[in-house]
């Protein structure tokens, strides 16, 4: 069983939440919060396989929230948000969020997407991420992180992180670098382990921080 505690402050959409969910054999909604103090208390104490968590909220906002989560290990995170072009959205993914869905994705997404956090993936629309990073990393001013942390990669994993800043998926970037998938599974594990990344996601922040790829080029 997946378990999930689902983080709102409108008690209405938490109810939505859990009747999609709660249909679900493989999903148990083990707990609810309306702020992101008690979302922190509740994964401490309940340690779910992830937190459905909104951004925007009293007390303690989603962001802090999900950095609390990540940095402690009691769980993954997914954030919600209204609106795709959200600077709390991009402050989550920096602070470890698995990914996040609109809150009109459609039931089945939701399901989905849940599903492969649980199983330890990232759930980001390569699309929305560019945009989000267009909008929040610059555009074209200088890095926000030194490039020299970048170093310990081989030019193999770099060619490789810019196709995953790119949005490309493992089989992509086989096609586009004529390698096996495996081999490219195997050069993503090393890039995450050595640049101490979580997931795609953080990957795909770090390269535009650090200048590896710019807002605006494909």
């Amino acid at each position: 069983m997946i378990r999930v505690v689902l983080v709102d402050d409108q008690e209405l959409m938490r109810v939505g939440f859990r009747m999609v969910l709660g249909a679900q054999p493989d999903i148990d909604v083990v707990g609810e919060a309306g702020n992101g103090e008690e979302a922190a208390r509740l994964a401490a104490e309940l340690r779910p396989d992830v937190v459905l968590m909104d951004v925007r909220m009293p007390v303690l906002d989603g962001v802090e929230a999900t950095k609390l989560i990540v940095d402690a290990g009691t769980a993954r995170v997914l954030v919600m948000t209204t609106f795709d072009l959200d600077e709390y959205v991009y402050a989550a993914l920096r602070g470890g969020a698995s990914g996040f869905l609109l809150k009109d994705t459609p039931p089945d997404h939701l399901v989905s997407a849940l599903r492969s956090v649980a199983g330890g993936e990232a759930v980001v629309s390569p699309s929305v991420t560019r945009r989000l990073l267009d909008r929040f990393v610059g555009t074209g001013g200088a890095p926000l992180r030194d490039a020299s942390v970048l170093n310990v990669l081989t030019e193999r994993e770099r060619e490789v992180l810019v196709l995953i800043a790119k949005g490309m998926s493992n089989t992509e970037i086989a096609e586009a670098l004529f390698l096996s998938e495996a081999t490219v599974k195997t050069h993503v594990g090393r890039i995450l382990a050595k640049l101490d990344l979580r997931d795609r996601v953080q990957a795909v922040v770090l390269a535009y921080e650090t200048g590896l790829t710019r807002p605006g080029v494909s």
